[in-house]
């Protein structure tokens, strides 16, 4: 499956589990954390000791209100998180916090399994602060994505084995 193929697979098994439910409002639908299978991987929570932490902002590279016009009209709005690569200890609590820093663009948050599944998703509301505490089980790379602004706005992170081993 081709990377391009892939992502269109995360946007819309996003949009099915947002727009499925019988009538729950997307709003309610919009945010979950790892189910029990996925806690085996990563776990995550809105409070706890954090033994490191990172914050992640959204920037707008090429937008209509301050161009470059040329970019905005060929590849259209263009946002990325900063930064985009984050390395973590395996089994040490980091809290990660996601500022969206703009006002009338709300963005997302989508944390991947190694098979593309959707582990965690979150909607970063325009000038919002958002913060978990993640903890990663297992060592290895994970991609992180807004679903809305693809395929630019998009991350990784690295678990690395526990720290002094």
């Amino acid at each position: 499956m081709s990377p391009r193929h892939r992502v269109w697979t995360v946007i819309w098994t996003v949009f099915a589990m947002l727009t499925a439910g019988g009538g729950a409002s997307a709003d309610a639908a919009a945010s979950f954390l790892p189910n029990a299978a996925d806690a085996k991987i990563v776990s995550v929570s809105k409070t706890g000791e954090a033994a490191a932490g990172v914050t992640v902002m959204t920037v707008a590279v090429a937008i209509k209100e301050t161009g470059p016009n040329s970019t905005v009209k060929k590849f259209g709005e263009t946002y990325a998180f900063s930064p985009n690569f984050i390395a973590v200890h395996r089994d040490e609590p980091t809290q990660i916090e996601f500022w969206n820093l703009q006002p009338d663009d709300e963005h997302d948050f989508a944390l991947l399994g190694s098979d593309l599944k959707v582990m965690m998703y979150e909607r970063l509301k325009p000038l919002s602060k958002s913060s978990w505490i993640f903890t990663f089980h297992r060592e290895g790379l994970f991609d992180f994505k807004c679903l809305t602004h693809q395929p630019e706005m998009a991350g990784q992170i690295l678990v690395l084995p526990p720290e002094g081993k």
